[in-house]
């Protein structure tokens, strides 16, 4: 049984995300604060985390646990402002859930999120002139030998784009895929992650040669260059 962590400093929201997500099949452990959070992520084995960082910096929480985990990370919060989620996202969230919301809108985020870290079959390893990606244990190595971690979306992203190689897939299949059927809001979730892929991946962030967004129509991974 995948077991989800909840930290959140709020009592009521707390026992609600756990009731949640335990009537949906999940085993949860809690948390109240960030030390709390902490101490759990390192003697537990977990499947991820939904967080509301309270009254700490958001985006600062965020930067951390991603630098501790590649775990996938929900964050959940009363503050729905766009600029807030999109620097979140950028920190390294996963998705982002405005409260209050629904039991079942929340297990099934869960559910999403964890699709996304399952193994692939195995595919041959894909080699660019300066990369390559091994898609069956999720490997992003440079020529250089240095590997580059990704976040559980980032790579569900590469991959939709890499198995689909040379071939346009449009922005609206894209978004199904890894936000879900009712994921035509999440546009801005879409660029955010692509610009952290860029950075990452690219040679050249700026000017992509691998990863390309054609305006309009869709994304496209050119393994040429």
């Amino acid at each position: 049984m995948t077991c989800i962590l909840v930290s959140d400093p709020d009592p009521r929201s707390r026992r609600r995300a756990t009731s949640c997500l335990r009537l949906a099949g999940f085993e949860v452990k809690t948390a109240r604060d960030r030390q709390q959070m902490v101490s759990l992520l390192r003697r537990r084995q977990l499947g991820g985390v939904v967080i509301d960082p309270g009254a700490d910096d958001p985006v600062e929480v965020i930067k951390d646990l991603r630098s501790r985990d590649d775990l996938p990370i929900i964050v959940v919060s009363d503050q729905g402002e766009e600029h807030g989620k999109v620097e979140l996202l950028d920190a390294g969230a996963d998705d982002y859930l405005t409260k209050p919301f629904g039991a079942e809108e929340l297990a099934a985020r869960v559910r999403a999120v964890l699709r996304r870290v399952q193994p692939t079959d195995e595919r041959p390893p894909v080699v660019t002139d300066d990369f390559t990606i091994c898609l069956a244990d999720r490997r992003f190595i440079r020529n250089d030998g240095t590997e580059v971690a990704l976040t559980p979306t980032e790579w569900t992203l590469v991959e939709v784009l890499v198995s689909h190689a040379t071939h346009l897939v449009a922005q609206a299949d894209v978004l199904r895929t890894v936000w879900g059927p009712d994921a035509e809001d999440k546009s801005a979730h879409l660029r955010v992650h692509m610009s952290n892929i860029r950075h990452k991946l690219e040679p050249d962030p700026g000017h992509p040669r691998y990863f390309l967004t054609m305006a309009g129509l869709g994304l496209r991974f050119d393994p040429g260059g």
